[in-house]
């Protein structure tokens, strides 16, 4: 099969549009390397401004002087807004007096995060948060045959579209995430600390959440470990999935599982080369979880497990009260359901699914007195009735 040299990303073309449907600004967030200016500059009708060059800010000194100058339905791409000397003032004039424009303003973590931000911006934009490339995004470039490149490589454009995995490549990443977005916004100055604790969490990416443990080993307090942790959350590289509960004394209530944002940094932290059959489940596992992330927002997600080590990979908290269990399986031909069924016994009510990359149609199957639907990402939305959302 011929390689492309380039990955369209049309589902998240297709998100902003829908956020510019009631909303003046997208605030786009996401890791370095994800692929936000490439992503901004596919946009039609646009003009593109780095906010990285020192003529960017002599050009905003007079932001109204610069914005009447755009025709009317343009799209102002301000990449690494952050970078300005007041940010919030720049878009709050564009929203308010220009609401002809619309504009795309970038960073890599949420916007509260920059104490820049003097301004909220509530009711006059959407966030939309970029994850590294969707199993779903890739898959008729790939293959399902090929899901090994996509887990061993990772989700970064660069990464997944290159010849093999590159050492020096991730060791720049973690290099850049530092100065750029630790030290920037949190000036966190203990560079050996904080990176001995994120490659710590990559290895371990997948499991529960053991404060006093990773405080140990990396030698820090447990509020430095709980600081710097919160600090990765916010920007996007790791992602705190909580425990379901509420209806058995038995139930894991209080240890969030903790994965990293991306299966190629996860791979070179564990030290993979090539994967085994093994090392691919909690990878897949990984790219299950961003669909789900990409379809309901963070605050519908969890696990669920009990005191007995009963568990299931994924429950999606729905409105009308349902919750749906989600089992991530390479091979649907064996799949192991006391986790289900336990779950089951004490919220009835929801749809069972097995997630697997080689399912070309979802299917159903019947196992004891429970019905599974069978399919791939790229089935979800529909199979769930996930309504398009913004961010």
């Amino acid at each position: 099969m011929e390689r492309m040299n380039f990955i369209g990303r049309e589902i998240w073309l297709q998100r902003m549009n829908r956020a510019w449907s009631d909303r003046t600004i997208v605030w786009l967030s996401g890791v370095r390397r994800v692929g936000k200016t490439t992503l901004a500059q596919m946009l039609p009708d646009s003009n593109y401004v780095n906010c990285d060059l020192p003529s960017t800010a002599r050009m905003l000194r007079d932001p109204e002087l610069f914005l009447e100058s755009q025709m009317p339905g343009t799209v102002l791409i301000f990449d690494e807004v952050h970078v300005l000397a007041d940010p919030s003032r720049l878009l709050k004039v564009t929203a308010d007096q220009y609401p002809h424009l619309r504009v795309l303003a970038t960073g890599s973590s949420t916007l509260a995060a920059t104490k820049k931000f003097r301004d909220s911006l509530t009711g006059r934009k959407h966030s939309v948060h970029l994850q590294p490339v969707l199993w779903e995004e890739c898959v008729d470039w790939l293959g399902a045959r090929d899901i090994g490149q996509r887990l061993l490589h990772g989700g970064l454009p660069e990464s997944l579209l290159s010849e093999s995995p590159s050492p020096d490549f991730f060791n720049e990443w973690l290099d850049s995430y530092y100065a750029r977005d630790i030290q920037e916004l949190f000036h966190v100055r203990n560079r050996q600390g904080f990176q001995t604790l994120f490659r710590l969490l990559l290895r371990q990416s997948g499991g529960q959440l053991e404060l006093n443990r990773l405080s140990t080993q990396c030698k820090l307090s447990r509020p430095t470990v709980r600081a710097h942790i919160e600090a990765m959350a916010i920007t996007h590289t790791l992602h705190l999935l909580r425990p379901f509960h509420g209806a058995g004394k038995r139930e894991i209530v209080a240890r969030p599982k903790c994965y990293g944002f991306d299966t190629g940094l996860v791979s070179f932290e564990k030290g993979w080369t090539s994967l085994r059959p093994e090392d691919r489940g909690i990878l897949w596992e990984h790219l299950v979880l961003d669909t789900l992330r990409f379809l309901f927002d963070d605050g519908s997600l969890f696990y669920w497990q009990d005191k007995s080590r009963r568990e299931v990979d994924f429950v999606i908290r729905r409105s009308d009260g349902h919750v749906d269990a989600v089992e991530c399986k390479l091979n649907p031909e064996h799949v192991r359901l006391s986790g289900v069924e336990a779950f089951r016994g004490l919220y009835p009510r929801g749809r069972n699914l097995i997630l697997s990359p080689n399912v070309k149609h979802p299917f159903r199957i019947r196992q004891h007195a429970h019905t599974l639907t069978v399919c791939d990402t790229r089935h979800l939305s529909k199979v769930l009735d996930a309504p398009p959302r913004f961010s």
